[in-house]
C-alpha cells in the first residue's frame, strides 16, 4: 500500500506480506512464511502519527518483528516518487540490509565484527576517533566522528542503525585518556543511541567487572555495565578475558620478548590463569547476540585455560624459543616492563594490569564461548608471530 500527500515530499510504504513468497527473485532465497514487515520512508519533517516519532529529514525507519530469516532479515524497501514510481527498480521493490554501527572498526575486535556483519549483508557504519586509518574495507564502512561531547551530532550519526556494537574502551591512564573519560564518554553513547531509536547494543566487558574492586579498569567496566541495563535498551554484554590474533598485543608481545632476551621473568608464582578468546570467535559471539532480542550477559573465554606461567611457556615452545621462566617480585617486573617501556616508547604493563593479572581476574568458571584453540592459533603462525613488537601508544596515534 503507497499512500502520496499531494505536492509533498512525504512518502509512506507499509508491507504486510504473509504466507508463502513465490515470486520473482525471492523465490528459493526465503522461508515461505512471513510474519510482518513495516516500513516507513519519510522525506522532509516529521509526518503526523508516524510510529517511530521524530526523526531527522531523510530516515529510512524499519520497524520489524523479529524474523526467522536467512539470510539474516532485511529490510525491504518500497521506494516510489510522488507518482508511485520506483526509479531504482522495474519491479518496484528492492532490498537494502539492517544498518549496523560498529566503534572502531578500523581498529581491532570492531574490524572483525565489521567484517562479519558485511558477510552477513548488513550496511556497517563505523563510529571512530581515528578516522584516518586506512579503510580495510574498500569504502563499505562509512567513518563517522565519535562526537562524545556533543550528545545531538553523536544521536545524529546512529540515525537509523538498528544495532550499535561497543569495542570503544581504553586499556590504562595516560596523558590524553582515562579510563574516567572512557566511561562518561560511553555513557554519552548508550544515551545517544538510546535518543537515536537504536533497537540494540552488543557491548563488550571484561571477566569479573565490580563495582567495589580497588581496579578502576575492572569498576569502570562494571558501571557501564548497570549503565546499559538501566538505559531501556535491548543489550547483550560480553566479557572476554584476553584477546589474540593478528592484530593482538599481550600474546604478540609475549612472543617478542621470547625472541630477545634469554629469560622471561613473570610475577611471583606465575599460578593465575587466563582464557584467551581468539578474536574472530568473539565477532562471531557479538553479530550471533545482534542478532537477538533478550538480554543477556555471556563470559567469552576461549576453550584452553592457563596459568601465566603456562602461556609463556606454551607460546616459547610453538614459536621454537623456549626460555629459563623465573619468577620475579612484581614490583620489580614492573619497573622492568617501565623501563622497557621507555625504550619503546610505550607502556608495557601497568601496576593494575599485574595486580588484576595475579587476582585472577581473568578467568571464570564458565563454559568455553571460543571454539579457536591458542595452540592450534600460535602453530599456525609460528613464523610471523612477535617478530615485530605492538606498540599501544602507536596504535592510539594512528
Amino acid at each position: 500500500m503507497i499512500t502520496n500527500e499531494s505536492g509533498r515530499a512525504h512518502r509512506t510504504a507499509v508491507a504486510v506480506l504473509a504466507g508463502a513468497m513465490t515470486t520473482g527473485g525471492f523465490r528459493g532465497r526465503w522461508p515461505a512464511r512471513m510474519r510482518l514487515l513495516l516500513v516507513s520512508r519519510v522525506q522532509g519533517p516529521g509526518l503526523p502519527g508516524r510510529l517511530d516519532g521524530p526523526q531527522s529529514p531523510r530516515v529510512d525507519r524499519c520497524l520489524t518483528e523479529k524474523l526467522p530469516i536467512r539470510p539474516p532479515l532485511a529490510r525491504l524497501l518500497l521506494d516510489r516518487d510522488e507518482h508511485g514510481a520506483n526509479s531504482n527498480s522495474p519491479t518496484g521493490i528492492h532490498v537494502t540490509a539492517e544498518i549496523h554501527a560498529v566503534t572502531g572498526a578500523f581498529g581491532y575486535s570492531g574490524r572483525y565484527i565489521a567484517k562479519r556483519l558485511l558477510d552477513a549483508g548488513h550496511q556497517v557504519i563505523t563510529l571512530t576517533s581515528t578516522r584516518n586509518r586506512d579503510n580495510l574495507f574498500e569504502g563499505r564502512v562509512r567513518a563517522l566522528p565519535l562526537h562524545f561531547h556533543d550528545p545531538a551530532k553523536l544521536a545524529s550519526a546512529l540515525q537509523g542503525v538498528s544495532v550499535l556494537y561497543n569495542t570503544y574502551w581504553v586499556r590504562f591512564n595516560y596523558r590524553w585518556f582515562t579510563h574516567a573519560q572512557a566511561v562518561a564518554n560511553t555513557k554519552n553513547l548508550f544515551t545517544a543511541a538510546r535518543d537515536a531509536g537504536v533497537r540494540r547494543i552488543v557491548h563488550v566487558s571484561i571477566t569479573n567487572p565490580s563495582l567495589h574492586s580497588p581496579l578502576e579498569y575492572f569498576r569502570g567496566k562494571a558501571e557501564l555495565e548497570e549503565a546499559l541495563k538501566t538505559s531501556g535498551l535491548s543489550y547483550a554484554i560480553l566479557r572476554p578475558a584476553v584477546l589474540f590474533g593478528k592484530e593482538d598485543i599481550l600474546i604478540n608481545n609475549i612472543a617478542w620478548m621470547l625472541r630477545r632476551f634469554p629469560v622471561f621473568g613473570v610475577f611471583g608464582d606465575g599460578s593465575y590463569r587466563l582464557q584467551p578468546i581468539y578474536v574472530d570467535d568473539l565477532a562471531r559471539l557479538a553479530v550471533e547476540c545482534g542478532e537477538r532480542t533478550d538480554d543477556v550477559i555471556i563470559d567469552a573465554i576461549g576453550p584452553e585455560t592457563f596459568t601465566y606461567r603456562e602461556l609463556v611457556a606454551t607460546i616459547g615452545r610453538l614459536i621454537g624459543r623456549s626460555r629459563p621462566i623465573m619468577s620475579v617480585p612484581p614490583w620489580l617486573g614492573y619497573h622492568a616492563g617501565l623501563a622497557l617501556g621507555v625504550l619503546l616508547g610505550d607502556v608495557i604493563i601497568t601496576r593494575d594490569e599485574i595486580r588484576g593479572l595475579m587476582d585472577d581476574l581473568l578467568c571464570v568458571d564458565s563454559e568455553p564461548t571460543g571454539t579457536t584453540p591458542l595452540t592450534t592459533w600460535v602453530e599456525q603462525h609460528r613464523d610471523s608471530l612477535g617478530t615485530r613488537y605492538t606498540s599501544e601508544l602507536a596504535r592510539r596515534r594512528r
